[in-house]
């Protein structure tokens, strides 16, 4: 599996979020840096679990659209 990555504007903005998220629950700053150490971290960490999940939830997804496909485009010949 590939890397999971994010566009700049993503990044940005979860680096954002993870500074005020430690700034209001934990009453600490945390730098552009620190908290873009902990983004990498969680990505490969959790990414791959993440990522997992939506496929296989994908594949239940269109599986349940497959089993009901005849229900769906029959069409009674008479």
């Amino acid at each position: 599996m590939k890397n999971v990555s994010l566009t700049d504007e993503r990044r940005e903005a979860l680096i954002s979020h993870l500074q005020a998220l430690f700034s209001t629950e934990f009453d600490e700053p945390l730098s552009d840096f620190r908290a873009g150490e902990i983004l990498d971290r969680m990505l490969k960490t959790l990414g791959p679990t993440v990522y997992n999940q939506a496929v296989e939830d994908v594949r239940a997804h269109l599986q349940g659209k497959l089993d009901d496909l005849g229900g769906e485009v029959y069409i009674d010949g008479e």
